[in-house]
């Protein structure tokens, strides 16, 4: 037998897949209910490194993941923009009179704008726009700042009761700071 033949054999040989046809659709309702690569392979009882397998050999399992995320992601989507811009809603009421029930009672009500959802989507969906970022123009060195200052108008800025004026640069070299809110 030729080398080559026995690389060929070996390529054959070695355990059977466990994937069956019917793991791309019950992939497809995990990705719906937002299951991870961790809990698809939980679910499987195998390795997360099968599950990457699995993407790559079969075409209607990996498919079927991006279709059941693509759905998911888009309906969080949709609630949250209905969050962000305030939306109309029903409520049914059950009418009940000495305790039978007698009809129902339809309310129609309204969900305000939430501005957490707006500032939110705003931050993902345009960030250069509405970042929580500044930017200071800085001038003058922090040295020359304090130079210029007396003693007690540097006593009161150590006890908080005088702001500094003008620009410090807190690295001691001329240029811009930029300051990341929520970075504390």
């Amino acid at each position: 037998m030729t080398a080559r033949k026995k690389n060929e054999d070996k390529r054959k040989t070695g355990r059977k897949s466990s994937y069956q046809d019917a793991f791309a659709n019950q992939a497809l309702k995990l990705a719906l209910l937002g299951a991870k690569d961790e809990e698809l392979a939980d679910f499987f009882g195998v390795d997360v490194s099968t599950i990457n397998r699995w993407k790559k050999k079969y075409p209607e399992f990996c498919e079927s993941l991006k279709k059941g995320k693509d759905i998911a992601d888009s309906n969080v989507a949709s609630k949250l923009y209905n969050r962000a811009i305030g939306y109309d809603f029903e409520e049914t009421h059950t009418v009940r009179k000495n305790g039978l029930v007698v009809g129902e009672k339809h309310i129609k009500k309204h969900q305000p704008a939430d501005t957490t959802a707006a500032i939110f989507w705003l931050k993902n969906r345009q960030p250069e726009k509405w970042r929580d970022r500044k930017e200071l123009q800085i001038g003058n060195k922090l040295g020359d700042d304090l130079e210029s200052m007396t003693d007690e108008e540097l006593r009161a800025i150590i006890r908080g009761e005088k702001e500094q004026s003008g620009n410090i640069n807190t690295t001691g070299e001329s240029g811009n700071i930029t300051e990341e809110a929520g970075s504390e």
